[in-house]
């Protein structure tokens, strides 16, 4: 079952397969909610404690999925002088993607001591002139 937490923004349990020999995880199919055609995959790491924030995406839609450790991930919206944060943790117990359209600022922070890993697969090729960018202290928030 899907869920919404910001308009826009889909979280989606994904299927995890036991197998004896190593695991399947699934990711995304092109007749899933959020999928809006292939651009890009890449996989980023963050450190423990760590926090990669802020940025708005004005054009590409991402697809967080975190298959290993644990991510938590803030989105913010600010329209109409009202503020709104959400907040979600994906991890291996938590196996969801996490689907997040343009114009909605993400920050993420890495929750175990091992390796965090993020796979995002977006809709268009990296381009650093779509993408609005500010400091942590910018936008009040409490990690």
């Amino acid at each position: 079952m899907e869920q919404t937490i910001i308009e826009g923004v889909i979280i989606t349990p994904l299927k995890r397969i036991y197998h004896p020999q190593g695991d399947i995880y699934y990711g995304i199919k092109k007749s899933d909610a959020g999928f809006n055609g292939f651009g890009e995959a890449y996989f980023s790491t963050i450190k423990y404690h760590e926090i990669k924030a802020w940025k708005r995406h004005n054009q590409m839609t991402l697809n967080f999925i975190v298959p290993v450790g644990a991510i938590r991930f803030v989105l913010f919206q600010d329209f109409d002088n009202s503020t709104i944060f959400s907040e979600i943790i994906l991890s291996e117990e938590n196996y969801c993607r996490l689907t997040i359209p343009p114009k909605i600022w993400v920050g993420f922070q890495g929750l175990q001591t091992e390796l965090n890993l993020l796979l995002n697969v977006a809709d268009m090729e990296h381009d650093p002139n779509e993408i609005d960018r500010c400091e942590i202290a910018q936008i009040n928030y409490k990690w």
